[in-house]
């Protein structure tokens, strides 16, 4: 049994990617798989296929049922917005301590590896109080954190590694994901995130390539508790 946290330093940075990766690793391996995207915005319910929470079902094996659809993603919204803004919208708010009690009980029920993915980067709002940074450290299981290879990458790796390490949230991998186009190669990044990140293990992603994520998720799921 285990259970990782998937995050990032911002949006659209490859989260869904890595942890669809993951899924079917884990799945190749004979292992039970239980996978959340408990928050989610840009989610069109006449396309639920196009969404996150359609990619994570369709890597798990799952139709593409409401009732499947509300168990891995039970707060989505239209606005491809941050959760606060795009709940605000809505006349809604995403209630944090549901999401934090769901996303225990989840844990605590697991029979084998539970994988969560975050929503946007580390210090996205999820209400006008709190952010994913609070929910990662209230539910307590360790992380990954994806960043890019696009020039500033490494500042917001940095950042969001020390906000995370003063939460005292353990982080299993660094994961640089190549941006394109970037001045900046992948190996450059990795190795001056690899600087600061002392006994963290910075491994590298190609963009897209199945294979490569492939190798990356049986890396990864080295780590998994």
């Amino acid at each position: 049994m285990g259970a990782l946290f998937i995050t990032a330093t911002g949006t659209d940075i490859g989260k869904t990617h890595l942890t669809c990766a993951l899924i079917r690793h884990l799945l190749a391996q004979g292992r039970d798989i239980e996978a959340l995207k408990p928050v989610a915005t840009g989610f069109d319910p006449a396309w639920p296929e196009r969404s996150d929470t359609g990619l994570l079902l369709a890597a798990l094996g799952r139709p593409l049922t409401p009732g499947n659809i509300a168990r891995v993603t039970p707060w989505h919204f239209a606005a491809p917005l941050s959760p606060e803004r795009a709940a605000r919208l809505e006349a809604r708010e995403v209630d944090f301590d549901q999401l934090v009690d769901y996303s225990r009980e989840t844990v605590r029920n697991c029979r084998g590896t539970l994988l969560i993915e975050g929503i946007g980067g580390v210090m996205v709002p999820l209400n006008p109080r709190r952010t994913v940074l609070d929910w990662m450290a209230a539910i307590g299981i360790p992380a990954v954190l994806i960043t890019g290879s696009y020039l500033g990458s490494i500042s917001h790796a940095l950042t969001c590694l020390d906000v995370m390490r003063r939460r005292q949230i353990v982080i299993r991998a660094i994961v640089v994901n190549e941006s394109e186009p970037s001045t900046v190669t992948v190996s450059d990044t990795v190795e001056s995130i690899g600087l600061f990140a002392q006994d963290i293990p910075v491994l590298n992603l190609r963009r897209g390539e199945l294979s490569d994520a492939q190798d990356t998720a049986a890396r990864i799921s080295k780590f998994i508790n």
